[in-house]
Formats: structure tokens, C-alpha cells, sequence
């Protein structure tokens, strides 16, 4: 069996309990002396450090939400000091703020040890070259896989995402082991293989690391047909830390979540009450291992289950199913964290109807999105190309506030659809 660090990986539950007890104890100290936001939580729950002995006490401390991040925008919930930071990445807010998280250089090194247990768990070794296709930039997912494949002492491939014909020259020419990418993307380049007359088999590539969107095993199995090889699964976000915080192994019967660092629970999204193991609810992180970012009970708002039960790997961690679904309104279009909310932001900036609908689908296995917004009755006697130029203002004002492209298009006053409770503003084609 492929492992990065045995030791973890395939460690007992009791030493496990031990880490994570010392960890969280550690880390609810630090957070308490350095970051005032999580002192006045505890102050007002009646907590305070010593009343936490061992990770059995997770229960007591208050939850923290995507909100709060934003709120104390851009670096109020760092517990270090800005010197100590050595890398700052960032994804998208509901309101077109970002949510900024920092790393410090052990946080770096956790984060890489991390992206080394999911590339050796898909059976990536240091002989082997990882050609990496997610974007590189505040965006997580390149340089997570870039460190982690580095940290293996394999040889990363940072190609980023685009170009994708020559995405495939760098796979035929550079001998690539490993793709890391978005599944959607990973399903285009198969299909650009194939356009190309390439015969898969000819390629050196064996296995696939993917995430950043929801996937469904058809699609899993569609991707291993295209590419002839064996597609692993990773989650990851970027409060926590980005891709590695869970990954598949070979047997790939749930995601390992690296709990030495992000311990998890599952509660119920409408109580907060703690779930037992096998149960879905909203998945919780602490971040019990991280210096700069030490979030507590951080609600992801992903619904899935916890499995404690052995792996048949070896590996002791718990397992986490694929979420299945969310228990907020954000969406994931191409890897890029997308609320409606933004976009009402966006249109009322622009003093533009806020009536609006956003349909997202999946064309060429690639995910696409169109936001019809409805004119008032004076845009309705503009000529076609005042209409065409509005749609482009609106357009470029989406990209800028989402960093991915959404189609616009205005349609005839009181023609989107009413309600007389929560307006209904997303309608997802995809089958996900």
C-alpha cells in the first residue's frame, strides 16, 4: 500500500485522540491570546482555555462561520502578526469581498504534507512527473498540488489551465504520471485526446487527482475511459486549507481526512446539534494544526457523512462521502465559489433590475452559466445594440466580482418568475 507518512496515516485512534487533544489545546490558546474576535466568543460562551482538556471539549466552543471571515476582512482573525506570514490566498465572499486566508511557513509545510498524502494515496511516488492544470493565483488548487507533489520529491509540472491542445503535447512530450485537475477540465482534455486521433494507451499517464466541483462516479468512470487511467477524488477549501484536507485512496470508498490537522463533525444544519458517524449533516473543520488561520468550528456548509469504520488501505483516518449538496445557496461553476448574492450586488450597483436568474449547465463537460436579468420598461425601447452593450457592461462587472464568465442576457419586463416566499434565483441543469 502506497503511504506518505505511516506513522499518521495508519496510526491507532488513541494516539490519534492524543494529537489532536495537544493540538487543540495549543491552538485554542493561541487563538484566544492573539485574535480578539475568537476572545470575545469565548468570553461571551463563558470559555476560556483551561476549560479545555482534550479534543472531547470541541463541543463546548461556538462555531464559526463564512461571515465572520468576512467581517473581519481582510486579516482580523490571523493570530500572528503580518510579519510571520508568508503567503496570503484568497476565494471569493458572498458580496464580492474575498474571503483572504494567510499561511505561515509551518502552515505551508502541513499544507504540503497534506497534497503528499493524497498524490501517494493515488499511487504517486517521487519517480513520478505531476502535471498540474489548476489555476495558479490566490486560487488553492495549483500551488497546492504543485507543494505537495515538491514535498512527494516528485517532479511538479505547473502548466496551469488553458491551452489545451498544448496541455496535450506537454502530456505526450514530458511524460506526465499524474493529471491534477478540475474533472470537468480533466474531462476535456480526454475529449481533446480523442479529437486529436491520440490513442490514450500511447500516453504515460496512469492516474488523475481531482476536485474543486462536484462530481458524480459516471463522470468519474467517463474520465478513466477518455484518458485510460484511474481518476482519484480530493476535497479541499480554502479556509481550511485548501485541496488535501480529505483525498481518496485506492480503495476509494470515502476521503481520508487529514484529522491530525482538521479535526471533523457533522452536526445538524439547523440545530447545531452534533450528528453521530454514518448520519449526514453540515460538515465542521477545527483547524487544529494551523498557526496563522486557526479557525474553530468552522461550518463549510457541505453535507456529508463521517465513517470511522478500518479501510481496507490501512489507513486510520476517519472517511468523509462526497458532500451531497450544500446547506447554503453557493454554487462551484469551474472550481470558482459563485453565491447569487453576488451577483444582486453586481446588478444593484449598476442600477440595474434586480430581477434576475441564473442558470448554470454543463456543455462539453464543462460548466457554463447565463444570468438573465430582467430591463425596466425604459431599456425595453432601446435599440438592439444599446441591449447588446448593456449585457457586455453587465457581463465584464460578473467577471470582475466572480472571476469566472457569466453569459447575460435581458429579457422583457415581468417575464422571470415570481414567488410569494423565497425567490427562486438559480436553476442547475447540471447532474451533480
Amino acid at each position: 500500500m502506497p503511504y506518505y507518512q505511516p506513522e499518521i496515516e495508519c496510526a491507532s485512534r488513541d494516539y490519534l485522540h492524543a494529537i489532536q487533544s495537544a493540538r487543540l489545546i495549543k491552538m485554542i490558546d493561541s487563538a484566544y491570546q492573539n485574535v480578539p474576535f475568537y476572545r470575545m466568543r469565548l468570553d461571551e460562551a463563558g470559555i476560556s482555555p483551561s476549560d479545555i482538556h482534550s479534543i472531547d471539549d470541541l463541543y463546548k466552543l461556538p462555531f464559526t462561520v463564512k461571515n465572520d471571515l468576512r467581517d473581519n476582512y481582510p486579516y482580523g482573525l490571523f493570530a500572528v502578526e503580518p510579519r510571520e506570514l508568508v503567503r496570503v490566498h484568497a476565494s471569493s465572499g458572498t458580496t464580492g469581498k474575498q474571503t483572504v486566508v494567510g499561511y505561515t511557513a509551518y502552515d505551508i509545510d502541513v499544507w504540503a504534507q497534506c497534497a503528499a498524502r493524497a498524490i501517494s494515496a493515488a499511487g504517486g511516488t517521487k519517480d513520478d512527473f505531476i502535471h498540474v492544470s489548476y489555476g495558479y493565483g490566490l486560487f488553492t488548487g495549483g500551488l497546492g498540488l504543485h507543494y505537495g507533489a515538491e514535498k512527494l520529491g516528485a517532479t511538479a509540472i505547473p502548466v496551469s489551465s488553458g491551452n489545451t491542445k498544448r496541455q496535450v503535447q506537454i502530456l505526450q512530450d514530458f511524460g506526465s504520471d499524474f493529471l491534477c485537475c478540475t474533472p470537468s477540465y480533466a474531462m476535456f482534455i480526454g475529449e481533446t485526446v480523442r479529437d486529436m486521433g491520440i490513442d490514450p494507451k500511447t500516453l504515460k499517464l496512469r492516474g488523475g487527482i481531482f476536485g474543486a466541483e462536484p462530481w458524480t462516479d459516471n463522470m468519474r468512470r467517463e474520465i478513466e475511459k477518455l484518458l485510460d487511467i484511474k481518476a482519484y477524488d480530493i476535497y479541499g477549501l480554502s479556509e481550511i486549507t485548501g485541496p488535501g484536507v480529505s483525498y481518496d485512496c485506492e480503495c476509494q470508498n470515502g476521503l481520508h481526512i487529514c484529522e491530525d490537522y482538521f479535526y471533523p463533525e457533522v452536526i445538524d444544519p439547523d440545530t447545531g446539534a452534533l450528528l453521530p458517524d454514518g448520519e449526514y449533516g453540515e460538515l465542521v473543520f477545527t483547524c487544529i494544526g494551523k498557526e496563522a488561520l486557526p479557525l474553530i468550528r468552522y461550518r463549510t456548509r457541505d453535507i456529508c457523512a463521517l465513517n470511522r469504520e478500518p479501510c481496507s488501505c490501512g489507513r486510520t483516518f476517519v472517511r468523509m462521502t462526497k458532500p451531497h449538496g450544500r446547506s447554503d445557496d453557493m454554487l462551484i461553476i469551474r472550481g470558482v465559489n459563485v453565491f447569487p448574492s453576488q451577483v444582486e450586488h453586481v446588478l444593484l450597483d449598476l442600477r440595474m433590475n434586480p430581477n434576475y436568474l441564473i442558470i448554470v449547465d454543463r456543455v462539453n463537460n464543462l460548466d457554463s452559466m447565463e444570468v438573465q436579468v430582467e430591463m425596466n420598461t425604459a431599456m425595453f425601447s432601446d435599440t438592439v445594440k444599446d441591449i447588446e452593450n448593456t449585457e457586455k457592461r453587465i457581463e465584464n462587472a460578473l467577471q470582475s466580482t466572480l472571476n469566472v464568465h457569466a453569459k447575460v442576457r435581458l429579457v422583457e419586463p415581468g417575464t422571470l418568475p415570481r414567488s410569494e416566499g423565497k425567490a427562486k434565483r438559480v436553476i442547475d441543469k447540471r447532474n451533480i
